[in-house]
């Protein structure tokens, strides 16, 4: 069996590996603690599955890049991509802690509003605003739109004319991520591709364009396309505002050792030119490292010389990643961490592909275990689905070893509420 130190989780009052949340530890009895509080506690009293987060960590990310950039230059900006985690108490949160926010969609917008960000400090992106999208943006006095297409400029200029916009730059630019979330490429649905920025820009009567933007993916471990982003946006002409978009890779597995934030915001700022105000778009990084998820393993299948399967109470519907992206995570059992046995965590959708990780290895996982996934703070509760008709988990937010729910578990009953 693989020790515990080897897992990078120690005993009790010591640091837990880098793909769980800051703080997080072994506590006395040897069950994990996230934010101070007891995973199989919290399982007992909010139920399975459920996300868990540790409130600390958030803070913590937030301002670290805040002082990163600080720290390197008075111009600046950081900008909460909420498509991350569109929740409204932790946006609620990072409002707080003195972050603007990316918003693509209406819905997003009015989370947005709701958690206390000011108008002037939301940016609203999307390859495809609608008439309406663009009207609540006008209505709701939005700081920023992100210009995506000919057809955003027409709209926006008859809604919304004097609205201060910045025009999304393909930059043709292609990082090393799977292809689903790569974005920087000419290949794109997002923006303008380079040659196609001038005829833009000349189409620009009615708005005041005061920025560039470019986003070149997600996940990246690699600096170098950052280092190139802000001398492509800077060669297209003099604009106060550069957007270099976010994409800031995190931690999944032991093995992971993603850039620092630092190293990440010197990479932003090496091609910027002097005076220019730089923009940044962390979502998945602030977020992703924060929190868990714990499920209840229902069932133990072994089949000799092939295969155990470890079968939980949730799947596709929390957590689409590996089956989008063959994105792969950690398990452990939150009572006995740092186990030899090499398992494949299935989930208990009608799919044959609803597998949450493979080859992780636990220590002899039996019925009524739970089973904690680490590094699932960003896009598992913002893809949750009903598939199968199973309700989606609640948000658990845990400080000082409190715990408090900020969004409540799906009953059966909400799940016909819309039906007419």
């Amino acid at each position: 069996m693989a020790s515990v130190e080897e897992h990078g989780l120690v005993s009790a009052g010591q640091p837990a590996s880098h793909v769980f949340p800051i703080g997080s530890r072994i506590n006395e009895v040897g069950r994990l603690e996230v934010g101070g509080c007891d995973l199989v506690e919290l399982a007992e009293t909010f139920g399975t599955p459920a996300y868990v987060y540790a409130e600390e960590d958030m803070r913590a990310r937030a301002r670290a890049y805040i002082e990163a950039f600080r720290s390197r230059t008075e111009r600046f900006e950081v900008v909460y991509a909420s498509k991350a985690l569109p929740c409204t108490a932790a946006m609620r949160l990072l409002a707080a802690e003195g972050l603007s926010c990316d918003v693509a969609s209406g819905g997003e917008l009015h989370l947005a509003l709701r958690a206390g960000f000011p108008p002037e400090r939301i940016y609203l992106h999307g390859n495809n605003k609608s008439e309406a999208e663009l009207a609540q943006a006008r209505d709701s006095g939005v700081g920023f739109v992100v210009l995506d297409s000919l057809e955003d400029i027409e709209r926006l200029e008859r809604i919304a004319p004097g609205q201060r916009v910045l025009l999304r730059v393909t930059p043709g630019i292609s990082p090393s991520t799977h292809a689903f979330i790569s974005t920087g490429q000419v290949d794109s649905k997002f923006g303008f591709g380079i040659d196609d920025v001038p005829r833009a820009i000349g189409t620009i009567r009615k708005l005041e364009l005061v920025g560039l933007h470019a986003h070149v993916g997600s996940q990246i471990f690699d600096l170098e396309p950052y280092e190139r982003l802000a001398e492509v946006l800077s060669a297209i002409g003099d604009y106060p505002l550069l957007n270099l978009g976010g994409g800031l890779g995190i931690a999944y597995s032991y093995d992971d050792r993603p850039p620092s934030i630092e190293d990440y915001a010197d990479a932003l700022l090496t091609g910027a030119p002097e005076g220019v105000k730089v923009l940044c778009e962390p979502g998945r990084s602030i977020v992703g490292n924060a929190g868990v998820t714990i499920y209840r393993v229902g069932n133990v299948k072994r089949i000799p010389g092939i295969r155990t399967y470890v079968a939980v109470d949730g799947g596709m519907s929390d957590n689409l990643r590996p089956m989008l992206y063959g994105a792969r995570y950690e398990a452990e059992i939150a009572d006995r961490v740092g186990g030899g046995a090499v398992c494949t965590i299935a989930g208990k959708h009608c799919e044959s592909g609803d597998i949450l990780a493979r080859d992780v290895t636990l220590d002899d996982p039996r019925p009524g275990d739970v089973l904690v996934m680490p590094a699932t703070g960003a896009y598992g509760h913002a893809m949750a689905n009903n598939y199968n008709a199973i309700p989606r988990p609640p948000v658990i937010f845990c400080r000082d070893g409190q715990a408090r729910e900020v969004v409540r578990r799906e009953t059966l009953e909400d799940l016909t509420l819309r039906d007419v």
